[in-house]
């Protein structure tokens, strides 16, 4: 039995807008999501015993039952248990090269991996319908990790509506590594401090979706324009982020200063990204950042958008 080696690329967000409340207790959403090629490296392999092994060059990074790609395994070995008992354990070897912490469904990218290369490993023959089902019992961020490219997400973010890639800009990240923001909390406090904006009620989504605003940069996505794209990026929850970690609001002030097409939060952040048009002046807006903000805890990327989702490594 072979091992696999897979990308997983990280994402980001270019548009978030918070609908409503669903009867599930989490939020009805529309995203627009991008990979960018800045990606972890994950090698899946036989590990010889029954036990679920996980290894990290990260040491934030859990290695049981909190790690997405430990709970991977699990979900597999739960649904096809006859196949897992043949097979035996598994090792999963991550190169973290994605942020830790950041908001760019780096956990997710990876537990993405691990249903690719045990579908492979194991012969499964599950399509790619098939894994995004199994991976939105993960989390909502995995079935786009598993599809990548630039797609709409609706529902808690785990319906996908692929729309033309982008390919052609680039993106500056920057986080500073002691600030983590917890998900959950990010949500949480939006809807005590906005619920009352949207409804609670599925059925009334029909009639608010109607006042959802993605449509121009969906526009601007097809016509590959950066420019209007740069301009239409849009992000809810910098609303109670933003005031909760003033040096997250700082740091995007000062990225939109630098220049490039637009300047976001990514997700529910720590993450602040700038589009910009080429890699030359990606680079250089983060050699200007890192001599702006002298602060050994920020730390910066670059990273061109990506139309793939998990893939083998060549």
């Amino acid at each position: 039995m072979r091992s696999y080696h897979l990308i997983a690329p990280a994402k980001i967000n270019l548009y978030l807008e918070i609908i409503g409340m669903r009867s599930d207790n989490y939020h009805e959403l529309v995203m627009i999501m991008q990979s960018i090629d800045l990606a972890d490296h994950l090698e899946i392999r036989p590990s010889g015993t029954e036990e679920i092994r996980v290894y990290c060059n990260h040491p934030e990074v859990p290695l049981t039952k909190d790690n997405l790609a430990y709970q991977a395994v699990r979900l597999i070995q739960a649904e096809f248990p006859q196949i897992a008992a043949n097979y035996g354990g598994v090792d999963i070897i991550i190169d973290k090269r994605i942020p830790v912490a950041a908001g760019l469904a780096g956990g997710s990218g990876n537990a993405a991996a691990v249903l690719v290369g045990l579908n492979l490993m194991w012969e499964l023959g599950l399509t790619q319908p098939e894994l995004q089902v199994l991976g939105a019992k993960l989390g909502s961020d995995v079935p786009f990790s598993l599809t990548g490219g630039t797609a709409i997400a609706t529902g808690r973010g785990e319906k996908l509506d692929p729309i033309p890639d982008l390919t052609n800009l680039y993106v500056v990240l920057a986080k500073y590594n002691n600030i983590s923001i917890a998900t959950p909390w990010a949500y949480r406090s939006y809807r005590q401090e906005y619920g009352h904006t949207y409804p609670t009620d599925i059925d009334s989504f029909p009639t608010h979706s109607q006042r959802v605003h993605s449509g121009p940069l969906v526009q601007g996505i097809v016509a590959q324009d950066g420019v209007k794209i740069g301009k239409l990026l849009h992000n809810d929850l910098e609303k109670v982020v933003f005031p909760e970690y003033p040096e997250v609001a700082q740091l995007k002030q000062i990225m939109s200063n630098l220049g490039g097409l637009g300047t976001m939060m990514s997700g529910s952040g720590p993450t602040v990204f700038t589009l910009c048009s080429s890699l030359e002046e990606a680079e250089t807006l983060k050699e200007q950042l890192l001599i702006r903000v002298d602060d050994p805890n920020l730390a910066a990327w670059t990273a061109r958008l990506s139309a793939s989702g998990i893939h083998l490594a060549t």
